[in-house]
C-alpha cells in the first residue's frame, strides 16, 4: 500500500528478530544509511510495502521490511545537492566563455601594442645612435643629419599619443584576468565537493541505484515467498493516515489485490448507513478524492466488514446475516446466516456498537468471530468459504466475548486484546491448527483511546485500525519457520 512521506518516516526501515541483536543494529544502520538517506519517492507520491522479519531453525535473520514500491523512488537531498552544484559550475562556465571573447578582443590590442613597442624601441636605438654621433662631433652646425633629431622625437611622440588609448584596455584586460583566474579556484573547489559527494553516494549515479534498490526489492518479495506462517511477537506503531469520519467506523485494502490496485474503501459509522467511498489510492484516500460511491442494498451493523479479493462482506443490520458484495458489479454474490450467533448488541466487543458479528481473514483464508449462547456468550471462531459463506469449520473458545476489546486473525492464529481503551494489549491467542490458546502481553499504543475497528491484512503484513476517528495502521513482527526445498 502506499501512504505519504509525512505519514511514514522513513520510507525503509528494517526489523530483525534473531539471536544475532548486533547484526540486525548493523543491517538496519547500513540500510537505512544507504536507501533512507539516499532515495525518497519521486514527487508528490510516496509508497511503502510492509514485510514482516523471519528466522531459519538457526535463529538467523533472513530478511523482512518496510519497503518502498518498485516505481516510486527518486533522488534525495544529496541528489538535489549535486544537481544544484552542477547548475552553479555550467553558469560559472558560460560566464568564463563570455569573458573569454572579451580576452580575444582585448588580445589583438596587446598584439598591436606589442608591434608599436617594438617599432619604439626600434627608434630610441637610432635616436641613442643619433645622439652618440653628433656629440662626437662636438656638435657640428654644418652636419646634415642634425636636423633628424627633432625630427624623431616628434616622431616618438606621435607614437606615444598613438598607444594612450591602449591603457585603459590593459587596465581592463587585467582586471577580466583576475576575475578569470578568481572563476577558476571557484570551479577547481566546486569539483573537489563534487567529487566528494560521488564518492559519498558510492560512485553510483542515480539510474544505477534505483535499479540496485528495484534488484533488492525483487529479492525481497522472493524471501517473502518462502515465509510460511509466524507468530506474532510485536506490534509497533501507530502511523496515523487519515483523521476523518465519525468516532466509529472502518477502513481497508484488499489483501488479494495487487500492488497496482490498491484501492482503499471508506465506511464511516456503526450503524444507519449504505454509503461505501472508495479511493484509487491512499494519496487519493488522504486527500478526500473519492472514485466512486457505492449504496448497498443493505444497511450494515459493526465496524467489523472486511474486502476480500474483490468483494465486500459485511454483517446486515438487525441480523445474523453475512452478506457477500460485488464491487464490480453492485450485486449481492452471496449471504447466509451464522446460525446461533448473536448480533444487535447481544455479545459486542467491549466498545458496544453492533460488534458482534466480527468477518476477518488472513493468510489462510476468510474468518467470521462471534459468540453464541450455546457457547455461554464466549467466542467462537468459524472458517468461511469465501464464495458461498458456507463454514468449513467451527472452534469455541473459553474467553468472553464481551470482555474483548477486539480481535484479528493472523495465519490461523486468533489474537484478542482486552480492551478498546487506553493500556489495551494483545492479552489472548487461541490457535486453530492446534485448538489450544495461551495468555500472551504484546502492548500496543493506543494512541487515541478508543478503538473500534482492527484488521489484519495479509498482503501487508500490518494492522488497520480506526482509532476515535482516526484511521492509522500497525506494523507486526511475526515469528517464522522459513519453508525450503527440503522441507
Amino acid at each position: 500500500m502506499r501512504v505519504p512521506l509525512s505519514a511514514l518516516y522513513p520510507v525503509f526501515s528494517l526489523t530483525v528478530f534473531g539471536l544475532y541483536p548486533s547484526m540486525a543494529s548493523n543491517l538496519w544502520v547500513f540500510l537505512c544509511k544507504y536507501f533512507c538517506t539516499y532515495l525518497q519517492t519521486i514527487g508528490p507520491k510516496e509508497g511503502w510495502q510492509v514485510y514482516s522479519s523471519a528466522q531459519d531453525a538457526d535463529g538467523r535473520c533472513i530478511c523482512t521490511v518496510v519497503a518502498p514500491e518498485q516505481s516510486l523512488c527518486s533522488r534525495d537531498a544529496k541528489s538535489r545537492q549535486l544537481r544544484q552544484l552542477l547548475e552553479k559550475v555550467q553558469n560559472m562556465s558560460q560566464s568564463i566563455e563570455v569573458l573569454n571573447l572579451r580576452t580575444q578582443r582585448d588580445f589583438q590590442y596587446v598584439m598591436k601594442m606589442e608591434n608599436q613597442m617594438k617599432g619604439l624601441r626600434t627608434k630610441f636605438r637610432q635616436i641613442e645612435d643619433d645622439k652618440k654621433s653628433i656629440m662626437a662631433k662636438n656638435f657640428q652646425l654644418r652636419f646634415p643629419s642634425l636636423p633628424l633629431v627633432p625630427s624623431a622625437l616628434q616622431e616618438l611622440k606621435d607614437k606615444m599619443d598613438e598607444l594612450k588609448p591602449l591603457i585603459p584596455v590593459l587596465e581592463q584586460y587585467k582586471m577580466d584576468a583576475a576575475l578569470i583566474s578568481q572563476f577558476k579556484e571557484e570551479i577547481r573547489n566546486l569539483s573537489m565537493v563534487l567529487t566528494g559527494i560521488q564518492e559519498e553516494l558510492g560512485a553510483y549515479d542515480y539510474d544505477e541505484l534505483y535499479q540496485r534498490v528495484l534488484r533488492l526489492d525483487s529479492r525481497l518479495r522472493s524471501c517473502m515467498g518462502k515465509l510460511t506462517c509466524g507468530k506474532l511477537m510485536k506490534i509497533t506503531g501507530p502511523i496515523t493516515i487519515k483523521t476523518s469520519g465519525t468516532r466509529f467506523g472502518t477502513w481497508m485494502t484488499d489483501p488479494l489485490g495487487t500492488t497496482r490496485n490498491n484501492r482503499v474503501w471508506y465506511m464511516d459509522s456503526y450503524m444507519n448507513s449504505k454509503i461505501v467511498r472508495e479511493f484509487k489510492t491512499m494519496e487519493d484516500f488522504v486527500a478526500g478524492v473519492v472514485s466512486r460511491t457505492y449504496t448497498l442494498p443493505f444497511k450494515w451493523e459493526g465496524t467489523n466488514h472486511i474486502v476480500y479479493n474483490g468483494s465486500l462482506f459485511y454483517n446486515k443490520y438487525q441480523t445474523n446475516i453475512i452478506v457477500k458484495y460485488s464491487l464490480e458489479t453492485g450485486n449481492i454474490l452471496a449471504q447466509r446466516a451464522l446460525e446461533f450467533a448473536g448480533f444487535h448488541n447481544m455479545y459486542p466487543y467491549t466498545w458496544g456498537g453492533y460488534s458482534d458479528i466480527d468477518v476477518m481473514a488472513d493468510e489462510l483464508g476468510m474468518w467470521v468471530v462471534y459468540a453464541t449462547n450455546q457457547n455461554a456468550g464466549n467466542v467462537v471462531i468459524s472458517q468461511l468459504d469465501p464464495d458461498t459463506l458456507q463454514v468449513l469449520k467451527t472452534w469455541n473458545t473459553e474467553y468472553s466475548k464481551r470482555n474483548a476489546g477486539e480481535s484479528f486473525m493472523i495465519c490461523g492464529t486468533l489474537y484478542i486484546t482486552n480492551s478498546h481503551l487506553s493500556g489495551a494489549k494483545v492479552y489472548y491467542a487461541y490457535s486453530t491448527k492446534t485448538s489450544t490458546y495461551e495468555y500472551i502481553d504484546i502492548p500496543f499504543h493506543n494512541q487515541y483511546f478508543h478503538i473500534s475497528m482492527l484488521d489484519y491484512n495479509a498482503r501487508e503484513r500490518a494492522l488497520y485500525a480506526w482509532n476515535n476517528g482516526h484511521q492509522v495502521i500497525f506494523n507486526v513482527t511475526l515469528f517464522h519457520v522459513i519453508k525450503t526445498d527440503d522441507s
